[in-house]
């Protein structure tokens, strides 16, 4: 074998090879897909996937199949326009592969769509491919959203960045081209398309704008969100929160469960300010204020802060709710993509992903546990008679996601009945309850009271099983009475870090 060869500087050329192609891979396809499967990694290291409203999701998939069989009187499933691509996915997907893959690959399409969709938007503003920020990215895609199971909206708003990537410099061809991203936005959830409908037409009006003609234009922007916020609260019943203010920058995406995700909170924080600081440093504080992705920011942060958090839509029994909890995912993307222009140190490189580290560290520990609960779970729901009608008295309200509520939906999944899931009852999804049944409850006020512990059993309802907990932590079946309440426990299932008095 030939030795390689040397050059002047005592190099060798292989050495220099292998730095040319480390160098060309940012820029190379193959990055996408090692990146790709990197980030898919938390859809897949746990038995399985634990996402608030996704048991929900994959419970009625599971219904929806019963229903079309002829095996659930008093269930229909309904056509209707939006709300329903992520539901769709999965019940297709459950047909092929059964319940555990059709979760993790629905999620998985979602997560992509998702954080390709930012990266290229945050990467279209910056004028260059963001690599820096794609950990920070992963941490909003798997935040207080992925984790809550709002996958219709999930998917929904990583179309949109698809969209807004395609028109940040729009021409006619370009927004002819998202039109079908926008479209499939509108299948998967209404609130994205609108959202991302108001941040488009301020970017065409501002393009050709001074910076005081933007300013007056942002101005305009936030009075017509102060007049909605106005009009809909006349019209509609609705519910607006100061502690929304909490949410304008997107920081919020990143404390999932409990206090210990305050240190991923400010570890962010700290990041985002020094590529701020460094950002205005080279470009100035006037030219960064001034610029659309500082404006589209402010706008995104008004919106959170301003417009009602829950809307009740006539049509419909239940509220659209977390309206400023969502929308918060959006504006920390903007975030990344107005930082997206600074030029990072080595500092904010591996301070972000440390950040991120320590933020998927925490995600994995405690989804060990919630999955651990589940089995528990599972094993005392097995031992009913197969066809029964189940509910969960167990809620921890300390948990800023809602994790154990709805675990009884996916465990009762080929085995039983989860008689208080409220997604037949809402008039939201396509999954609804025409008639008293032996399935679910047919109005949403029962669902929430048997889930709150204040339903009072009817006759019709027995025989119902409850899953319970005793003073030592473990779980039970209850036979509920009719005419007795069927009562909730607390129970608290991951660890504080800090001290009550510490929490906001």
């Amino acid at each position: 074998m030939q030795a390689n060869a040397i050059d002047p500087d005592g190099i060798s050329d292989g050495h220099d090879g292998w730095r040319q192609r480390i160098a060309a891979l940012p820029n190379s396809r193959i990055i996408y897909v090692l990146a790709s499967l990197v980030l898919l990694a938390p859809c897949f290291w746990q038995p399985r996937l634990q996402a608030g409203d996704l048991s929900s999701h994959i419970y009625n998939a599971w219904l929806a199949q019963l229903i079309e069989s002829g095996r659930a009187d008093g269930l229909v499933v309904v056509r209707q326009s939006t709300n329903i691509l992520f539901d769709l996915m999965l019940s297709g997907l459950l047909r092929m592969i059964g319940a555990e893959w059709a979760q993790r690959i629905a999620v998985s399409c979602a997560v992509l769509i998702f954080i390709w969709g930012a990266f290229a938007f945050v990467s279209a503003v910056a004028g260059r491919r963001t690599w820096h920020l794609l950990p920070c990215i992963a941490m909003l895609a798997y935040g207080w959203v992925f984790h809550s199971g709002f996958f219709n909206f999930y998917l929904s708003l990583g179309l949109c960045f698809w969209a807004l990537a395609i028109t940040w410099n729009v021409t006619p061809r370009r927004f002819a081209l998202a039109i079908p991203f926008f479209a499939a936005a509108y299948v998967a959830h209404a609130l994205p398309v609108l959202w991302t409908s108001g941040l488009l037409l301020y970017i065409c009006l501002a393009r050709n704008l001074k910076p005081l003609g933007r300013a007056g234009l942002t101005t305009a922007f936030v009075f017509a969100m102060i007049l909605i916020h106005t009009v809909v609260g006349h019209t509609l019943i609705t519910r607006w929160s100061p502690a929304q203010i909490t949410m304008t920058t997107g920081l919020d995406q990143v404390w999932v469960f409990n206090t210990k995700y305050y240190i991923v909170l400010m570890g962010l924080l700290a990041m985002w300010g020094m590529l701020f600081i460094g950002l205005v440093r080279a470009n100035g504080p006037r030219q960064v204020v001034a610029g659309i992705p500082f404006q589209i920011c402010v706008i995104g942060a008004a919106g959170v802060f301003i417009l009602p958090s829950t809307v009740l839509i006539p049509g419909f029994y239940h509220a659209l709710s977390y309206i400023a909890e969502r929308m918060s995912l959006g504006v920390g993307i903007c975030v990344c993509a107005l930082l997206g222009a600074a030029r990072p140190r080595l500092l904010e490189r591996w301070g972000l992903a440390a950040v991120a580290a320590i933020f998927f560290c925490f995600i994995y520990a405690d989804e060990r546990v919630l999955n651990s609960f589940e089995d528990r779970m599972q094993d005392v729901v097995e031992t009913l008679p197969p066809g029964q009608r189940v509910v969960s008295a167990i809620a921890d309200e300390d948990m800023r996601v809602n994790a154990v509520t709805h675990m009884i939906d996916r465990v009762c999944i080929g085995r039983c009945f989860s008689y208080a899931n409220y997604e037949a009852s809402t008039g939201q999804f396509r999954i609804r309850a025409v008639a008293e049944n032996s399935i679910v409850t047919r109005t949403y006020a029962d669902s929430w009271h048997l889930q709150t512990g204040v339903y009072v059993v009817r006759p019709s309802d027995v025989p119902l099983y409850q899953v319970d907990l005793d003073h030592q932590g473990r779980l039970f079946i209850r036979s509920l009475k009719a005419g007795t309440q069927c009562g909730s426990t607390y129970w608290k299932t991951l660890k504080d870090w800090m001290p009550a008095g510490a929490r906001s």
